[in-house]
């Protein structure tokens, strides 16, 4: 059997001429430039977040937060890495600060609560296809649950370069940059954490 592929990935893709494009508009001042962005990416973003730390109303505040930090620096950005990458930076940096602002209130790094599927926004790229049949929606939504759980037994270093390369589908390079490591821990981090789904996973894919 081989690694584990892409985790919970309903795919939108984004061109990151037309977000460059978007981006010197919004360092003008046109703010419409930037909501435009903001509308391309929350989805992504706000997913990458709630697979983070496995609390919806929390991910949203933080995701939000990640696009006002965003503003804020965007007059500083350089078009060396794409806006994509750059954001999911700031969502690293959010995420964490978030976390050891917990550790402090002796909250924990990461609430491992069971997310609220009912309560999802029908918008979010986390919501499974309503086009699907019953009971294929239903084996979906039961293997999606499956993942999401072993995914929140990761340590939060391997669930993010999972979630980074897996399902946002960044390149090595743009991960290191994410989370401010080698391109070779990455790696490094990547294989381990796929051969602890592989084992925690390991029923679910053979009997596919």
């Amino acid at each position: 059997m081989g690694s584990v592929g892409p985790v919970v990935l309903d795919e939108d893709v984004t061109d990151p001429a037309d977000d460059a494009r978007l981006v010197a508009l919004a360092q003008g001042g046109d703010m419409r430039s930037y909501d435009a962005l903001v509308t391309r990416h929350r989805g992504r973003i706000f997913a990458m977040i709630r697979n983070m730390i496995h609390q919806e109303a929390e991910a949203w505040d933080l995701a939000q937060e990640v696009f006002i930090k965003a503003w804020q620096a965007l007059p500083r950005f350089e078009a060396k890495a794409r806006f994509s990458t750059w954001l999911y930076r700031i969502a690293h940096n959010v995420v964490y600060d978030w976390a050891r602002k917990k550790r402090i209130e002796g909250v924990g790094e990461f609430n491992d609560e069971v997310f609220e599927r009912d309560r999802i926004d029908p918008g979010s790229m986390t919501t499974p296809d309503t086009g699907e049949a019953p009971d294929a929606a239903m084996a979906r939504g039961e293997l999606r649950e499956k993942i999401e759980a072993a995914l929140g037994k990761l340590t939060p270093e391997h669930r993010e370069v999972v979630l980074l390369k897996d399902v946002q589908g960044l390149a090595y390079k743009e991960i290191a940059k994410v989370v401010g490591t080698s391109i070779g821990t990455v790696m490094s981090r990547l294989f381990y954490a796929r051969q602890k789904l592989q084992i925690m996973l390991k029923h679910e894919y053979e009997s596919r």
